[in-house]
This record gives C-alpha cells, sequence and structure tokens, in this order.
C-alpha cells in the first residue's frame, strides 16, 4: 500500500497526530482504517527519529501509541471478540474514545485563547463621576427616621389591621357573589392624614389605621404613612417592642 506524504510539523502529541492522518484521509473516526493509519503514522514516527534535534521524551510518547496501533491492527485480524452480552468489542472503540475526547478538549482550547485574544482588545477608563455627586449623600437617614422601629413590627401591625378587617365582614352579604372596585384616591387620604396629623400633633400608628374602612384603604393609608416618614414629615417612635408605634408630626411646637 502506497503511503501519502507526511510532513514534519510540530505535533503536541501521538493523538494529535492521529487526528490528522484521519482528517488527512478524511475517514470516518468511527471507522478508522487501522492499517492505513498506522502506516502513516509509522512513516512519521520514522522520519521524526531522524531529526538531531528532537525531543527523546516526545519521541517515547509516540513510540508507545505505534505499539498501540500494531496491537489493535493484529486484532483486528483475529476472530472478533465478544462481550458478556454477545456483542462484537470492536478492538479501536478505546482508541476512539480518546481521539474524541482529545479533540474535544483541542477545541475547547482554542475557544479560550480566542477568548484572551479578544480580551486583550478590551479597554477599560478610569471613573469620571464629578466628586460632588460621589460625595452625596440621601436626603433621609432611614434608620434615624425610624429609630427602634422595625419592619418586622411595621408588618405585625399591619398584619393585624387586616384581620379586623376581615372579622367585619359581613357573613350574609359576603355570599352575594357581587364585587365592586372601590376607588381610593392617594392625593384625598394625603390630606386626610396631614390634617388628622394637625389636629392630634402626636397619635399611635394604630389609631390610624383604625379608621379605615376597607381593605384597599388601609394599604392606602400604609403607603402614604411610609411616605410622609419618608419626606421627614412624621417622626417615629416605640419605646419597646410591646409598645404601640407613636407618630409625631416633625414640626410641632
Amino acid at each position: 500500500m502506497e503511503s501519502i506524504e507526511v510532513k514534519l510539523d510540530s505535533f503536541e502529541g501521538p493523538l494529535d497526530l492521529l487526528l490528522h492522518l484521519i482528517d488527512k484521509n478524511k475517514v470516518d473516526i468511527y471507522d478508522i482504517p487501522i492499517s492505513l493509519i498506522t502506516q502513516q503514522y509509522m512513516d512519521y514516527l520514522e522520519q521524526m527519529q531522524k531529526d538531531e534535534n528532537v525531543d527523546l521524551s516526545k519521541v517515547s510518547d509516540f513510540i508507545v501509541m505505534a505499539s498501540t496501533l500494531l496491537d489493535i491492527k493484529c486484532r483486528m485480524l483475529l476472530p472478533k471478540e465478544v462481550n458478556e452480552e454477545g456483542e462484537e468489542i470492536d478492538p479501536r472503540s478505546e482508541l476512539v474514545q480518546k481521539l474524541l475526547e482529545y479533540k474535544i478538549y483541542k477545541y475547547m482550547s482554542y475557544e479560550l485563547r480566542d477568548m484572551q485574544i479578544d480580551a486583550g482588545h478590551a479597554l477599560f477608563k478610569s471613573s469620571t463621576m464629578p466628586k460632588e455627586i460621589l460625595d452625596m449623600k440621601p436626603p433621609v437617614d432611614y434608620e434615624k427616621l425610624l429609630g427602634d422601629t422595625t419592619l418586622s413590627r411595621l408588618n405585625d401591625i399591619f398584619q393585624e389591621m387586616m384581620k379586623r378587617q376581615e372579622n367585619k365582614i359581613d357573613p350574609i352579604r359576603s355570599k352575594f357573589g357581587r364585587i365592586e372596585k372601590e376607588e381610593i384616591n392617594a392625593e384625598e387620604k394625603f390630606e386626610y392624614i396631614r390634617a388628622y396629623a394637625a389636629s392630634h400633633r402626636s397619635f399611635s400608628f394604630r389609631s390610624l389605621l383604625e379608621k379605615s374602612h376597607s381593605r384597599a384603604e388601609v394599604i392606602v393609608t400604609f403607603l402614604v404613612l411610609l411616605e410622609l416618614m419618608k419626606t421627614g414629615e412624621f417622626s417615629v417612635v416605640q419605646e419597646s417592642l410591646e409598645s404601640d408605634i407613636m407618630i409625631t408630626v416633625k414640626n410641632a411646637a
């Protein structure tokens, strides 16, 4: 059988050379013509040994693979071996598996190399944010505003108000099946709370919510109160976890 010409290219190892021969001969990696590939592999190994500058440790790896190819070639000439299930064992299967794994890692290395090259083209600039903006602090100190009041405590009171509203539901009328959409005007609720605060100056969070007559109104009242706390119009104090939350108008005399 006439062998093809093999140039003394630099291959990373015997598997790299085998992949090159398979691609060059345009053969199926799952059905390697072992005689042809072995002959071409041995031709390359012979030429490599003639190179005076060749690395002997590198040659040893190629020689080991050569012995593997010869062993596979001999097994291909013998009667087919079968496994416990009666299926024929292909002597090339282990080599094919190694070639496929090597091919995956090889192309993964190409992807990583391209990513490294692309990363080298990325440029970064230092921040040009004005110092005035970097030094700007929030206008409201929420920790100071809320004091000892926790969101958990606010949620407990809110849930308690929700439960009270559920208890007010008429057990008979609630079964009529008629649903009406209740419109709650947030701006009117703002004005109502401000007017209530102006007349009371200091009041409990619970008493304010008790003025609500529906679930939707309780929710809107709760949100409006949080917004007024955020803007700093109201201050909130709670002496202990069990005590009620007291709200005071900040500009009160």
